[in-house]
Parts: C-alpha cells; sequence; structure tokens
C-alpha cells in the first residue's frame, strides 16, 4: 500500500500531513501527485470527497519550496468556483504549508480591495482566488500574472455551470505558455474536455472512477412526494422533511439540506428554526461574513443543520458531516453528485435523502441516468403516499360531478324545442298564486340549468308565443336566453288581472303578497 513517504514530497510538507492525521494517500492523491511532482500538466477525474485538494496543493508546496515572489506577481495560481471552495483551498494551505515560509492571498468577493491589494503588493507564493474578483485586480493594474509557474483550476465542472469558462479562458491567456496546469474535476462535459486539449499539453490523466460516481460509502434514498393539494403541497413538504429527519434519530448528527431556490433556502431554514431544529440559511446573497460565521458554527458543532443553496455544494470539507437531505432534486444532475458529497468524507459512513415531487422527476431521471444507478425509494414517514394524496384530491372532484352542471347561456340553445307558432293563444285568467310561484321557478332553472336536463312539462300561455327577435346588439339584455324570454312572458300577461284589484298586469313571483306600491305601479303603466 502507497503511503505518503512514497510520493517524493518535502520533509515539511509530510511532517505537515502527519500532523493532520492522515496516513496513507487517496487514489487520486496517489495518482496525481508523482505526475505533478514531475512538472507534468495533469488531468484529474474523482468524485468528489476523495482528497482532490491535497492532490494539487501537496505537490505545489513542494515544487515552491525553493524561490520567492515579488510584488504583485503571484508564482501560481489556484482558481475555484465559489468563494466557499476558495476559503476551503486556502485553509488546506494553511495546513500543508506551517513548515515554510510560504506565503498567500485570498482574493475572493465580499472582502475589501485594499486589504487584498496590500497583501499583492508584499508578494505571494500561492495566490487562491474566484475568476471574476481575480480578473477584477487584474484590470485595475493590481496584478501581474506573467511569472505564474504553476495554474490550477478546480471543480472544473463547476466553473462550467456558473458561466465562468470565458473568464477561465482569458485567465489562461494573461499566463505563460510554460505554466504547468493542474486541472480537477468530478465531472467532464464536452465543454470542460475542449478546454483540456487547448490550454494543457500531453496531460497526465487520472481516473480514479468513473465521471460522476457517487461513494460507495453513501447511503442514497428518495421518497417520492405528492402534497394533498396544490396550495397546501409546499407546507407538506417541509413537515415531510422535518419527519425524514426525525426518522434518522441519534444518527443524524449534524446534516446540509440543500435547495434549489435561494427563497426556498430562506423558507425552509426559518420553518425548522420554528419547529425547534437549530438551522441557518446560507447562499449567495448573504454577505461574506455572515457567511463565514454560519460556516464556522456548523463545523464546530454549535449549528447542526446546514440549509444552503449550490454555492455550498462544492467547498465544503467538513469530515463529519452525516446527512444531507435534498430537499429538491438538482435541476443539474451534475449537482447531486457534489451535493452528496458533502457527507461520506475521509472513508467515513454517509447518509444521502432527496424529496422527489412530481415536477423534479424529469430530473431524478437525469440524475439516475449519470450515475447509472436506480436510487431506492423509501416509504413516506408521515404515512402519505401519492395514491392516497390523489384519492383525496379526486373525492371532492366525484361529489361534483353528481351535481348538475349550471351554466349560464347568452342565446337560445340551438337544440332547445321551439315554441309552436300555431298554438292556439290563451285567454285571459286569474293567475292562480302557486302557478305565479312556479313559473319564477321556471325561468331560474331556465337560467341556470341546461334545456336538456329538465323534466317535460305542460306547455302554458307564457310559452306558446315565440318573443320576436331583436335588433340590440349582443350582450343586451334582450339578447339573454332565459331573461328574454322572461320578460315575453310578462308582455303577454298584458291586460290580465291579479289578486290585487284587477290591474292591467300580473305580478309575478310574489304569490299573494304583492306590496301595494308595485300593484300601483302596475296600475299606472297598464293606464298609459
Amino acid at each position: 500500500m502507497t503511503k505518503f513517504s512514497d510520493l517524493n514530497l518535502d520533509a515539511k510538507v509530510l511532517k505537515a500531513v502527519a500532523d493532520t492525521g492522515y496516513e496513507t494517500p487517496t487514489p487520486i492523491q496517489a495518482g496525481a501527485i508523482p505526475p505533478a511532482l514531475e512538472g507534468r500538466d495533469v488531468l484529474g477525474i474523482a468524485q468528489t470527497g476523495t482528497g482532490k485538494t491535497a492532490s494539487f496543493t501537496l505537490p505545489m508546496i513542494t515544487l515552491l519550496g525553493r524561490g520567492r515572489a515579488r510584488a504583485r506577481m503571484p508564482r501560481s495560481l489556484v482558481l475555484a468556483p465559489t468563494r466557499e471552495l476558495a476559503a476551503q483551498v486556502a485553509e488546506n494551505f494553511d495546513a500543508y504549508a506551517k513548515y515554510t515560509k510560504l506565503t498567500k492571498a485570498l482574493l475572493i468577493g465580499g472582502t475589501s480591495f485594499k486589504e487584498q491589494d496590500a497583501l499583492i503588493d508584499k508578494g505571494v507564493d500561492v495566490l487562491i482566488a474566484t475568476p471574476g474578483r481575480l480578473i477584477d485586480h487584474f484590470e485595475r493594474g493590481k496584478l501581474i500574472l506573467s511569472d505564474v509557474k504553476i495554474m490550477v483550476v478546480d471543480e472544473a465542472d463547476r466553473m462550467l455551470d456558473m458561466g465562468f469558462i470565458p473568464d477561465i479562458e482569458r485567465i489562461f491567456q494573461m499566463t505563460p505558455f510554460t505554466r504547468q496546469t493542474l486541472f480537477f474535476s468530478a465531472t467532464m462535459a464536452p465543454e470542460i474536455e475542449r478546454i483540456t486539449n487547448t490550454f494543457l499539453s500531453s496531460p497526465a490523466k487520472v481516473e480514479v472512477a468513473r465521471a460522476a460516481t457517487t461513494g460507495e460509502n453513501i447511503k442514497q434514498g428518495v421518497v417520492i412526494f405528492e402534497g394533498s393539494t396544490k396550495a397546501k403541497a409546499d407546507r407538506e413538504k417541509r413537515d415531510l422533511l422535518r419527519a425524514l429527519i426525525d426518522a434518522e434519530g441519534d444518527a443524524c448528527t449534524n446534516a446540509i439540506i440543500f435547495c434549489n431556490r435561494k427563497s426556498d433556502v430562506d423558507t425552509v431554514a426559518k420553518s425548522l428554526s420554528k419547529h425547534g431544529y437549530d438551522a441557518a440559511p446560507i447562499h449567495g446573497d448573504l454577505d461574506q461574513s455572515h457567511r463565514t460565521r454560519t460556516l464556522e458554527g456548523f463545523r464546530d458543532g454549535t449549528l447542526r443543520f446546514l440549509v444552503a443553496s449550490d454555492v455550498a455544494a462544492r467547498g465544503l470539507d467538513i469530515p463529519a458531516v452525516t446527512h444531507v437531505f435534498n430537499f429538491d432534486v438538482p435541476s443539474h444532475a451534475e449537482d447531486y453528485v457534489h451535493r452528496i458529497g458533502r457527507t461520506g468524507r475521509a472513508g467515513r459512513k454517509g447518509t444521502a435523502i432527496m424529496i422527489c415531487a412530481p415536477r423534479d422527476v424529469k430530473n431524478l431521471e437525469d440524475v439516475e441516468r449519470l450515475v447509472q444507478t436506480t436510487i431506492p425509494r423509501l416509504d413516506n414517514p408521515t404515512g402519505t403516499t401519492p395514491a392516497e394524496a390523489s384519492e383525496t384530491e379526486a373525492a371532492p372532484a366525484a361529489a361534483t360531478e353528481d351535481k348538475p352542471k349550471r351554466t349560464r347561456s347568452r342565446s337560445r340553445r340551438k337544440d332547445s324545442p321551439k315554441p309552436d307558432e300555431s298554438a292556439p293563444t290563451a285567454s285571459p285568467r286569474t293567475p292562480d298564486p302557486a302557478a305565479a310561484t312556479e313559473d319564477a321557478q321556471t325561468v331560474a332553472e331556465d337560467i341556470h340549468t341546461e334545456p336538456a336536463a329538465k323534466a317535460p312539462s305542460q306547455p302554458r300561455a307564457a310559452q306558446t308565443t315565440e318573443e320576436p327577435q331583436s335588433d340590440a346588439p349582443k350582450g343586451g339584455r334582450s339578447s339573454r336566453g332565459g331573461r328574454g324570454r322572461a320578460r315575453g312572458g310578462n308582455d303577454q300577461r298584458e291586460g290580465q288581472s291579479n289578486d290585487k284589484g284587477g290591474h292591467g298586469r300580473a305580478v309575478v313571483g310574489m304569490g299573494e303578497d304583492v306590496p301595494d306600491f308595485i300593484a300601483k305601479s302596475f296600475a299606472e303603466r297598464g293606464a298609459g
């Protein structure tokens, strides 16, 4: 079995490694360190959490042991996609270079330009930066990259996802052609392969595992979730997350919970805190000092749950993370590999559980296609299955179907029967109160109920005469099928008597209780 002492590292570096407690290099370290010490370009492909950071920091410190940096001219450059990952690399450098006199500078957003300029002016051996902040310093004339001897691109596939590839190509062109390049990634997209072919010279390819594979020491599972209703789905999904955490019991000492959207990160963290779980959010909209404090609390154990966006999926090297919960299935399948890689690090066991809502099914299929395995399905600890949720939704719908449909028709149905024009007109009569009430109910049914659903009834005088066509525009009251017929029926009762003194028109729908002021009004209109 290979040991660090077999890799030709500097004695001071070996002493620092021994202080960290590591004795045996990981496969990616054993494969990448020897060609890197020979000065060759290296293309390293390995799943996250396998020690890629030490694969380039250890040989870099050994190679930079001799020489001295000049002002504004770093001797080596490490590019990282996120602030957290850049800070993680800086911590590794401090740990492994503590017995040397090498200096470093960390260039990331959210910190003072003035402080960073002061470090660069003194001269640094190792410059660790995110692409955007590095270009800012270069364009301000505060940085010269012509003396870079070693250049490292870490998490190259994440650079692609975040749109940094044009910046990476520009930075490559700022550095000398004779530089040594170390390129590391967990996955290899076609665009990444193109860059390696362009900027790496006969690299030693070290692939210790198939690209985009997950650690065998990570227990994976997915819960298929479907809310009872659309309005309740988000709340029920948060209930399910808490149930999954509780189901893990004491085995879940701490966990990182990943969400796809920053707004969901805040919402989930607030919900967990409200229910008594020690949780805090971390995402790109928070200032750097807040993010740093949150990470420190999670590392030292004062914070149990870290709710994060994908900005934290890379660069969180916290060996003791026992669980990763994917509140959402990641939009990019590659992110799943990096998310669950936050647990099961340094040979430890880990658990990764994911919640898949109906809208995430396609993303789940993409993840399983990438990792070339079917993620085991887990039971819903809340006891609600998707089928039960569907039945719950279907029950009110079935009850609604049993009720007769009600519609408002603005025109006469083509299939409704036409009145018989040859039918004799009824002679004037005294309206019966019960019949008047029945007429009003029939009119209401004409307005609200499909004609086909009506029971056949005996023709009445109000139905024997067809309403004359009107030239009024559509949408006017006379064009409404139901209301037009109701008005026509009243017009035909012109001259009929009623119970309130034999006035000219009958008052339909009030029975025997017609108020005097209405009767009087009808009498005046009849007289006119």
